[in-house]
């Protein structure tokens, strides 16, 4: 077992494979599943905005951070087997979720497969998969310079993304910056494998067919001007989900960040009932 700096962090056994988990906050019990290549380490302004009102659970998925890269392929059902490991080990039957992007593919693909354990749902800026309904492909900006990759992915993240949007919108360009560095310059071997894997695996997401198995209260939320989970992913999900709410916000896949609005509500959703 190893821990992090500030003594919340555990080395989880399970599925094969060691899991980094970290566990903070007083309030209802809240798993929180992350987006593409993210990690923990990368997400500490938001997971501390979640723990000023949750009792929050969170992981580095596998392939990613602290957590390890094991052989692949990996498939979202690995995945959602880890984050039900994860509440096991917690001791929580039951918990409200939230899931970012591809950790919304997660949380999808851990609602379906285990329905009585989720209180509360909420899936942002994530789309349900399968032909017609993916999320734009990342894996396929892997080979690109990153000035290649920084030029198709500013308009996916926003489709206001211009040269001429972003000059005269500082809060927006800010945005950009910060999301495109993430992606930026070289990767040791190991964390390029698990974030290639990752990517794959949410190439092959698709549960379109098994929304209907959510039982519990759901929030889906999205993006206004989202080009990497558009707006009619988000309907998608809301059609096909018994009890859904879909809201959308001003911005594009980091919505959250972009409207002030935007946190706030998922949180309120999220502490209701």
């Amino acid at each position: 077992m190893a821990g992090d700096d500030d003594g919340r962090g555990e080395v989880v056994a399970a599925n094969g494979i060691d899991i980094y988990v970290e566990r903070s906050g007083e309030g209802p019990r809240l798993l929180f599943l992350n987006g593409s290549t993210q990690t923990l380490d990368r997400m500490r302004p938001l997971l501390g905005l979640l723990e000023s009102r949750f009792d929050l659970v969170a992981h580095d998925q596998r392939g990613l951070g602290r957590t390890s890269v094991p052989p692949g392929p990996y498939e979202m059902a690995d995945y959602a087997a880890d984050a039900a490991a994860v509440l096991d080990h917690v001791g929580w039957g039951t918990a409200r979720v939230i899931g970012i992007s591809f950790g919304g593919m997660v949380a999808q693909e851990l609602a379906v497969t285990w329905p009585e354990r989720i209180e509360r749902l909420a899936l942002l800026c994530t789309s349900p998969g399968g032909p017609d309904l993916a999320s734009y492909p990342l894996h396929e900006l892997a080979e690109l310079s990153d000035e290649q990759r920084a030029a198709t992915y500013l308009p996916l993240l926003d489709t206001r993304f211009t040269p001429e949007w972003l000059a005269t919108h500082d809060r927006d360009r800010q945005v950009a910056e910060m999301l495109t560095a993430r992606r930026s310059g070289s990767r040791p071997p190991d964390q390029a494998r698990g974030e290639r894997e990752q990517l794959m695996a949410r190439s092959r997401h698709d549960v379109t067919d098994r929304l209907g198995r959510i039982a519990c209260p759901t929030l889906v939320a999205g993006g206004l001007y989202d080009g990497i989970a558009p707006p009619a992913n988000s309907e998608a999900i809301a059609a096909r989900v018994p009890a859904a709410e879909l809201r959308f916000y001003e911005g594009g896949h980091a919505f959250m960040t972009q409207d002030r609005a935007a946190l706030p509500g998922v949180m309120d959703f999220l502490a209701a009932g």
